[in-house]
């Protein structure tokens, strides 16, 4: 896998990851939603750790700096 996310990128989706855990366990989203927005932040982290996300590659989207 070919890294296609930067840091400010990967920064962003760990805190939103972390808003919606904060979220969860003081218990403003519940039901479905709740386990939703869990998976979404999963992904998220996973997401952030790898610097790799699939749909951007789907979509040829790339925020890494291109080397020359």
């Amino acid at each position: 896998m070919k890294k296609n996310m930067n840091g400010l990128d990967r920064t962003i989706r760990l805190i939103v990851a972390v808003i919606v855990g904060v979220l969860y366990f003081t218990g403003v989203v519940q039901g479905t939603l709740a386990y939703v927005l869990l998976a979404l932040a999963g992904i998220f982290v996973i997401t952030s750790f790898i610097s790799f996300c699939p749909l951007y590659r789907l979509f040829g989207i790339s925020t890494c700096k291109v080397k020359s």
